[in-house]
């Protein structure tokens, strides 16, 4: 048989395998949907409900406002940047696994955090519990892809969503409330039921959708076990007939790069011992994942687009506290409310363009007599393109010249509307785009959006100051259509520099 070429590369989402999580019944696929969506809503919650605690933490604790930074800033860190571990052992292991133990870290830090009687452990246990939660933030989506197909995908990415949205939205109120009805540790202890309910719904309910097949990680990590070995036999072996299976090591290895595979060819079968399978140091390092992943072009100017609303988001979120609280005299509670028309916003913004983004990619396929391809999917964005600079400016001088707060609200709505709808478009693409690297993409996501977000906070209040709110939101707008011209760069250059990479990294694997 011939060595398959670019030409015959297989489409490795699809390649067969047994029990095909995307030929489940509806009714499990929603469980499914319904769960991490669960696990995503206590992760984005835990990351500000504490925030109108953090005065009564001071109090209590008898702690400066510097000390009390150190948990909020340790804790978008490790949450924007530990999914790269997460997501690597969840593409050879399976997401069950990487669900149960990191649920299990996110119960063990919100216990502590609501015992704890000094801020060094409150710093330590607010990195174990953004390690916890972060797992979910970016496997979440790959589950998601691993049970819905590419022309569904937006739809229910946009439903998925909606779910982490929520957690920002209400974590003030739920923080707020908690703290007056009770007192600060109130949060933490309603963290850890929700942690304990995460982790009893993957135990009970939820059934792994990874299919190490369908993993380029896992390939790749067998091709390092078989070359320290003796003659090995593929696990393609069922699909390549007539192959010896004392085959060289290198032919093996071309063996395992990505092949066509007909749509009537039989479910691969486990290679006997393979299911023992043991990760190396080097299968569980993040980085090189992460930088494959930098190395294309495409990715490269979506990740830092997304970073940039992201990074936008929470600069938002903060500073209109401060400015609610400091010109409008707004409590926490009343800060709560105003705030949650960001979130309202973003929930419809998602689920709408979700399902947009389905619906133009549907489109542009038949137009383009049936052939697909990931760019597609960027379409979608170019209608939100229109309305989200325009949103922020008028934020930015309704804010300055203190209009009444019911336009703020408007604006928020907007804002979080506009900027969510191009954020599930972009999301979606980055999944469609690396196909067999789903979990390793969404994780690289996650690392830009938690340190483009930590920079923002970091760097808000300063510019808040300087600037004021007209100054600040005019100068993001700028910043927004940036991010803007990059996703119309993607999608207007990114097929061609998904080939080019595609076809260096074919190169590098045949030597």
């Amino acid at each position: 048989m011939a060595n398959p070429t670019a030409d015959t590369a297989i489409d490795i989402e699809h390649v067969p395998v047994k029990d095909d999580p995307r030929q489940w019944s509806r009714a499990r696929k929603t469980t499914t949907l319904c769960i991490v969506s669960l696990a995503t809503m206590v992760s984005t919650l835990a990351s500000n409900i504490q925030n109108p605690s953090n005065s009564l933490i001071e109090e209590a604790l008898h702690v400066t406002s510097s000390q009390i930074s150190w948990t909020l800033a340790v804790f978008q860190i490790i949450q924007g940047n530990f999914p790269l571990l997460w997501s690597v052992g969840s593409e050879i292991k399976g997401r069950k696994p990487v669900y149960l133990v990191s649920s299990t870290l996110f119960v063990v830090g919100s216990t502590v955090l609501a015992l704890s009687n000094t801020i060094e452990v409150m710093i330590v246990m607010r990195a174990l519990q953004a390690a916890g939660s972060s797992a979910a933030i970016s496997i979440s989506a790959a589950t998601l892809a691993d049970i819905y197909d590419t022309h569904e995908r937006g739809t229910m990415m946009g439903i998925f969503y909606a779910a982490p949205l929520i957690g920002p939205a209400l974590g003030p109120i739920l923080g707020g409330s908690l703290s007056q009805a009770f007192n600060w540790r109130a949060s933490f202890y309603f963290l850890l039921i929700c942690g304990a309910v995460t982790f009893l719904s993957f135990l009970i309910l939820f059934k792994d959708t990874y299919r190490r097949e369908r993993s380029l990680t896992y390939r790749f990590a067998l091709q390092r076990l078989d070359a320290s070995k003796e003659p090995v036999k593929s696990p393609n072996e069922s699909i390549i007939a007539g192959q010896d299976s004392s085959m060289p090591v290198k032919d093996v290895e071309k063996q395992l790069q990505p092949l066509h595979v007909p749509d009537a060819t039989p479910a691969l079968i486990s290679t006997p011992g393979l299911d023992d399978f043991r990760l190396s140091i080097q299968d569980i390092n993040p980085f090189p994942p992460y930088f494959q992943i930098l190395s294309r072009k495409n990715n490269a100017a979506i990740l830092t687009a997304n970073g940039l609303v992201f990074g936008f988001s929470y600069c938002l979120s903060y500073t209109c506290a401060r400015t609610l609280a400091n010109r409008y005299g707004y409590d926490a509670f009343s800060t709560g409310l105003v705030l949650l028309c960001l979130g309202v916003g973003s929930i419809a913004g998602s689920v709408i363009g979700g399902r947009w983004s389905d619906r133009v990619l549907a489109s542009m396929k038949a137009a383009n007599g049936g052939k697909y391809f990931p760019e597609m999917r960027l379409e979608s964005s170019k209608l939100a393109m229109l309305w989200l600079p325009p949103s922020v400016i008028g934020y930015a001088w309704v804010c300055e010249k203190h209009v009444n707060v019911a336009v703020i609200c408007i604006m928020l709505v907007l804002i979080g509307f506009t900027s969510i709808w191009m954020y599930s478009g972009t999301l979606a693409y980055l999944v469609d785009a690396n196909p067999g690297r789903s979990c390793t993409a969404v994780a690289t996501n996650s690392s830009f959006r938690g340190s483009l977000a930590f920079v923002s906070v970091m760097t808000a209040v300063p510019l808040q100051d300087a600037l004021g709110d007209g100054g600040l939101y005019t100068a993001w707008a700028g910043i927004l259509i940036v991010m803007e011209l990059l996703v119309m760069l993607v999608l207007r250059k990114g097929e061609s520099w998904r080939r080019e990479s595609e076809e260096r990294e074919r190169e590098i694997l045949s030597n």
